[in-house]
Parts: structure tokens; sequence; C-alpha cells
């Protein structure tokens, strides 16, 4: 199932995507909540009954994908939860090549950070240094602390793109990484969630790519994260309580721009697009912060 939030006359919906079209669940059921986020809290992460909705759903209902204006897929998400350095290959071309990470590097963004498929990056204006990152996003559909192996992915609703985008002169400079992280809408997330049960457990398994006006910058597999979800869940809940439309950003692969030689940043006119195999193509354009 894929879920996606967009905007009609203004106003926030929740839709069920089915091939090239989308089903306004909101024009069907007029008490259905308009953030996903919402939804899950009030129904312990249980995502079945929208498709129940969506087959009651009339011909007015549905709607072209094409033309549609996205909203981030959890309007309101309450944490942010981020890992660096999960990708082995990743780690080796950055500044942390000669230490190896033995637990899961935790970080924060806001979601002031965000933007929804098709609406722009912003580059801003004190710095030219603005990365991609491919990100498979984890996000959460019940309340849950002191996970084990055996229940961590009970928790787990679906799955969506991100691109983690990073401001690489600010994040460099203290050992604190969060304010390179949180510029404002540097990160693109979307376009809709697709529930896990469509995917195999945890996520693993799935190609993951970026591309950087149609150049594959990024590609490689999930299978490759050096703590996945069930671990980090783990990990985490050891300390926090996660809740329904918490997101988990679980790490990007090599070929960042920072790596390359010379490096490569995203910059007005350009557009970057993630893409993770059964999930979805994230795009976004690149624009520079109004003066």
């Amino acid at each position: 199932m894929k879920i996606a939030a967009f905007e009609e006359q203004g106003a926030a919906r929740l839709g069920l995507v089915e091939g090239d079209t989308v089903i306004d669940l909101n024009a069907v059921e007029g008490r259905l909540p308009s953030d996903l986020g919402e939804w899950l809290a009030n129904n312990d992460g249980d995502l079945k009954p929208l498709a129940d909705i969506a087959r009651r759903a009339g011909a007015s209902a549905r709607k072209p994908l094409s033309g549609l204006t996205y909203r981030l897929p959890i309007g309101r998400p309450g944490k942010i939860i981020c890992l660096g350095l999960n990708y082995l290959e990743h780690v080796k071309e950055g500044p942390q090549r000669d230490n190896i990470p033995k637990f899961p590097t935790i970080f924060m963004r806001g979601s002031t950070s965000l933007v929804p498929h098709g609406q722009p990056i912003v580059r801003p204006r004190v710095t030219d240094t603005l990365d991609y990152e491919a990100e498979m996003i984890a996000v959460i559909g019940r309340r849950a602390k002191h996970l084990t192996p055996a229940n961590a992915l009970a928790c787990v609703a679906g799955f969506s793109c991100g691109n983690e985008g990073s401001v690489r002169e600010f994040q460099r400079k203290t050992t604190q990484w969060d304010m390179g992280k949180n510029f404002d809408r540097t990160g693109g997330f979307g376009p809709w969630l697709v529930s896990a049960d469509e995917l195999p457990p945890g996520g693993k398994g799935l190609k993951i790519e970026s591309r950087l006006n149609g150049k594959v910058m990024q590609s490689d597999n999930t299978d490759n994260m050096m703590f996945p979800v069930v671990e980090t869940l783990v990990y985490l809940t050891q300390g926090m309580t996660i809740e329904p439309g918490d997101l988990i950003f679980t790490g990007t692969p090599s070929g960042v721009g920072h790596a390359r030689n010379p490096p490569v940043f995203m910059k007005n006119g350009d557009t970057c697009e993630v893409e993770i195999q059964g999930v979805g193509v994230l795009h976004n354009p690149i624009i520079d912060e109004a003066i």
C-alpha cells in the first residue's frame, strides 16, 4: 500500500496511490485525519483500514498523480532520528575512515529542514557546500521502548525515500553535526509511504541510488548497512521511546559530493533524485535561498 499526503485547494489530504492515480481518502471518509502520523497514533500503526476506505471510493475521489502537489508523508513528525556512517564504503570515503563506528552514530533533524517530493531544496546563501545523501526512511507506527530483535519490526509502519541534505561547511565546524543537518528546506522526504508488508523485512535487500541531473552519484543496496533497521531500533529504544510518526533516516551510501575530486555539491538549477527499489523516486529541484 502506498499512502501519499497532498494538497487540494490549500487543504491537506491523505491518498492511497493506485497506478498513476491517487484516491482522496478524505473525500471518502470526512472524519479521517489529514496527517498520517495522527492516523498511526489513533490506530496503533494499522494501515489496513485505509485500504477499506479506498474500496468505497467513487470516481470523483480519484485524481491523477500528474500535477499533484505533494506534502510531507508525515506532516508533523515527532522525532527525526538520523544515522550517520551506516555504510562502510561511505565511512571509508570520509574523515572518519580510520574510526569505524562500533555503535550507531545518532543525530537529529528538525521538521523545518525537510521538503516534500517535487518541492525545491534550498541551497543556503551562506555556503555552496550543500551535499546530497540518498537514504531509506523508516516510519514508526507504534509507540515502543526496549525493543528486541524479535519484536522490533512490529513498530515500523512503512518506508519512504529521503535526501538527507547536508551543509558540509557547517557540519565540519564542530564535532556536533546538527547545524549542518538542519538548515531550512535542505532535505527531501517522499514521495509517499510504502507499507512495511509490501517490502522485505526491515527494508533489506533494496537497491538505493541518487542521481544529480540524471547522473548516478550513489548506488548501493540496503543489505550493506552496518546497523540494519532491527539493530538500530533495539539500540535506540534502550533510551528513547519511539512514537507514531517518528522518522528514522537510516544512513547514506558512498558517492557523496564532498568526497569527490573535485567536490560536487547541489546548486541552483540542479535536480536531485533518490530512488529506492520497491519504494519510489523522490525528486527535488534545487534553488538558491532568496536574498
